[in-house]
């Protein structure tokens, strides 16, 4: 009911793009006896990302655009081309909205590779080479999996000084492997400053260690740990004819075939996206394989907001035609399941040599088959590939992933009192303490990666 009420006033806080400032003067119970001005924190967050005025990305993009005008801007929020929302009357545009022009608007692109040339992504060489020989092992052993490669990772967390006051106690929350995973196994915790923690259970969806520090005057407050884990790499090629129809009474099709608000909608938008897509087609392998290439052919990648101020993500990714690696994983999930195709959301993190980042992907479920690996975000990069790995993030994945999400808004273990400075997904951490929320703003994250075997 809690989360019923929160993405309600969500929705009907972004919907019409308007903060008022009696609205957000509104403040609601979100558990027991705890009051959060959710509202206020809401705007907030929206007044942070969208923080440019014309004027501001107008200067972004005269390089490009030398005669722009406030007029065409606007022209071109309304055109979903740049992202842009009435905030107190005034035009309040995302502050990577020049940057995701550039990235995603076939004009807009095709003249910046034009005056500034085009730039080649290593992680596009390095895939090429790296997924060749995967492919390569896999096939000459005839077996879905690679040879195991172990990972150390050292993840801190470190809120600001004075982010609270001396003397409070700072509650945290940082990803952990998740271990009741076939490609990812052998968990094992090195180190952690601390010396009272908890581990949140094997089954948690989203997967934590909790550290309590007290906050001392002057000083951040850093929280930090160490472990391993072991990763293989997977690829799983199905004929059609290997596809069993669906058990459409079983636990496992209605759980993940069911709608999850408030992103995993079947909006009258995704019917329609949905019947454009699948046509008259019935097989469900070929319904996936048709979803997939759809969003890697039509979404390019871009910086998204922060999903909390999102009323409904793959609604997003349909309107402005972009989107980072979980927004289009979403679409592909609602998508999938709406034509019955059992979909989950999986994330955690890249650990590609130079690049690693925030990542998330999608599982799917066939029938015969069991779960596979479907990763929308890096099957963008088919255009750069030779045929014959073209086809690898549909039911593949590389080894470079550490899992730590199966689901999306799931409680955190211990369970967190506020807000949650991102309520999808659960990757950099969660800070609170007994006033609330700590923003992104109020700390910063750092990962170091090394591979030991």
């Amino acid at each position: 009911m809690i989360n019923k009420i929160l993405y309600g006033l969500i929705g009907f806080f972004l919907t019409g793009f308007n903060i008022s400032q009696n609205f957000e003067q509104k403040s609601m119970n979100l558990q027991g006896n705890i009051t959060s001005d959710t509202t206020k924190e809401l705007s907030y967050r929206l007044r942070r990302d969208y923080n440019l005025n014309s004027q501001a990305v107008i200067l972004q993009l005269k390089k490009y655009y030398p005669t722009l005008t406030a007029e065409q801007l606007r022209q071109w929020a309304d055109e979903k081309r740049l992202e842009m929302r009435i905030i107190d009357g005034k035009e309040c545009y995302f502050r990577h909205a020049a940057a995701n022009l550039l990235k995603a608007d076939k004009e807009a692109k095709t003249l910046k590779n034009h005056i500034d040339g085009t730039l080649k992504d290593p992680l596009n060489s390095f895939l090429k080479t790296y997924l060749t020989q995967i492919i390569n092992e896999l096939q000459t052993k005839e077996k879905q999996q690679s040879a195991s490669t172990r990972f150390k990772i050292k993840y801190t967390l470190t809120v600001s000084a004075d982010a609270v006051p001396a003397g409070e106690i700072i509650r945290c929350w940082l990803p952990y492997p998740q271990e009741k995973n076939r490609r990812q196994f052998d968990v094992n915790l090195l180190t952690i400053n601390a010396k009272n923690y908890t581990i949140s259970p094997d089954t948690s969806p989203q997967r934590t260690i909790y550290i309590e520090k007290t906050a001392q005057q002057n000083t951040p407050t850093v929280f930090s740990i160490e472990f391993l884990f072991s990763s293989v790499a997977e690829k799983i090629d199905i004929e059609e004819d290997n596809v069993l129809q669906y058990d459409t009474h079983s636990a496992l099709w209605q759980t993940f075939t069911q709608q999850k608000s408030p992103h995993i909608l079947f909006t009258p938008s995704i019917e329609k996206l949905s019947s454009q897509i699948i046509d008259n087609e019935t097989n469900p392998l070929k319904k996936a394989k048709k979803i997939y290439n759809y969003i890697c052919s039509h979404y390019p990648w871009t910086s998204a907001p922060e999903y909390s101020i999102i009323e409904n993500i793959p609604q997003y990714v349909i309107d402005y035609k972009r989107g980072d690696c979980g927004m289009v994983s979403l679409l592909f999930i609602t998508l999938c399941r709406y034509n019955g195709i059992p979909a989950k959301w999986q994330s955690g993190f890249m650990l590609h040599p130079g690049k690693v980042n925030l990542h998330d992907w999608a599982e799917i479920y066939f029938e015969g088959i069991g779960w596979m690996v479907v990763d929308c975000s890096f099957g963008r990069r088919n255009i750069f590939f030779d045929n014959e790995i073209t086809d690898f993030y549909f039911g593949g994945t590389d080894v470079f992933r550490w899992i730590v999400n199966e689901d999306v808004g799931a409680e955190l273990f211990p369970k967190k009192q506020f807000l949650r400075s991102e309520t999808v997904d659960f990757q950099r951490g969660e800070v609170e303490w007994r006033k609330g929320n700590l923003y992104f703003d109020k700390w910063r994250w750092n990962i170091k990666v090394e591979k030991v075997n």
